[in-house]
């Protein structure tokens, strides 16, 4: 016996049900396409403070040289 779950598309508020829409839980491809351009052009964003250029543990870029340097070899 499998489940079926149901929801309003995010992006037109179409009802939506899964095992049986591809796209879930968009409506449609071009439902799905619309959220992920409004990702990549940053109209949606996570709350949260900015992050710093140097973060611990990871690289960062030096502007002079224009290459990523390792954490541990700055001088």
């Amino acid at each position: 016996m499998s489940r079926t779950y149901e929801r309003q598309c995010p992006h037109c508020s179409l009802r939506v049900t899964w095992p049986d829409t591809p796209t879930y839980p968009f409506c449609s491809e071009r439902c799905r396409l619309i959220d992920l351009g409004a990702w990549a052009s940053e109209d949606y964003r996570i709350p949260g403070d900015p992050v710093p250029e140097e973060v611990e543990g990871f690289g960062y870029l030096d502007p002079e040289r224009d290459i990523e340097i390792d954490w541990d070899e700055r001088g």
